[in-house]
């Protein structure tokens, strides 16, 4: 079944340590474009979350995907002290109070505003255990996604559907017209050739006239434009209802449709033909901007 390019998605995770929120964008794209707007702690795991969205999420588009962490209690950072630093530091603020007769209100508070007699050390990050704490959030992101693309997707299958129905009978009543315009053209055309010989007073080859009427009225008849136009409707649907991305095949598809309808505009000599022609091109259109939503 179709499926959009456009959608969004989002999912979340709460423990006693951390927030972990991740969401997914997208809109259309020829090809898979993936950009990952992460913390630090999982940049490593980029290219990891790229191949697992294209897998599992969607095969063509331009994805963006925000992961925000928001860490409820600071885990695997370690603070020290450099003595060396602190017992200058505290040697400096006494020198100070001695030689300039100030207050001793040398603090714990006082000393710890230099930052630089802190040394802090974070733990090694465990890529695994990060990746086996991410990809649940990132599944539930996926899956409410996908849920927004099927929708999206059975949007545009059900507006198409109709559109085709409509084009459906404009090929019907151009055929209509057509049997009509062929057969009254090939009359006409007959009975003038017989009126030129007439004139001329020139003898009648019936089998090479009628053969030349018949030439000429095949020129402009649109039998095989027709059929090959109703061909590319069923195979739009079948297209459409396969379980594999169908978005390329049915923008193809689309030209050969848009191709057949110029075809039988162009060889139709007829001013009605012409009108049904310019309003088949304008539902094919409209489905086209659909199909480039399409996946």
């Amino acid at each position: 079944m179709m499926k959009s390019m456009t959608a969004f998605g989002r999912g979340r995770c709460d423990t006693e340590q951390r927030s972990v929120t991740v969401e997914l964008k997208s809109v259309n794209s020829r090809f898979f474009d993936c950009s990952v707007k992460m913390p630090r702690m999982y940049s490593l795991l980029e290219e990891k979350i790229k191949t697992y969205v294209q897998k599992n999420a969607v095969s063509r588009a331009k994805v963006d995907v925000y992961i925000t962490v928001d860490e409820h209690k600071t885990a695997g950072l370690d603070v020290d002290i450099d003595r060396g630093v602190a017992e200058s530091y505290i040697s400096a603020l006494r020198t100070l109070r001695d030689e300039f007769g100030l207050a001793d209100d040398i603090s714990v508070m006082t000393v710890a505003r230099n930052g630089d007699i802190f040394k802090t050390r974070r733990a090694e990050v465990d890529l695994d255990a990060e990746w086996e704490e991410l990809r649940p959030v990132l599944d539930m992101a996926i899956a409410d996604y996908s849920a927004m693309r099927s929708a999206e997707g059975e949007r545009a299958y059900s507006d198409i559907t109709a559109k085709i129905g409509l084009l459906r009978s404009f090929a019907d009543e151009v055929e209509s017209i057509s049997h009509e315009d062929t057969v009254g053209y090939r009359d006409k055309l007959e009975a003038k050739i017989r009126a030129i010989l007439d004139d001329a007073e020139a003898e009648v080859d019936e089998n090479r006239l009628l053969t030349e009427c018949a030439v000429w009225a095949d020129k402009i008849a649109i039998d095989e434009e027709l059929v090959r136009l109703r061909s590319h409707f069923s195979a739009f649907f079948e297209i459409a209802e396969s379980p594999e991305p169908a978005g390329r095949k049915l923008d193809f598809l689309m030209q050969e449709m848009n191709r057949e309808t110029n075809t039988i505009g162009s060889k139709a000599n007829n001013a009605r033909i012409a009108r049904i022609v310019v309003n088949m091109k304008g539902e094919l259109e409209k489905i086209r901007e659909q199909i480039q939503n399409v996946e």
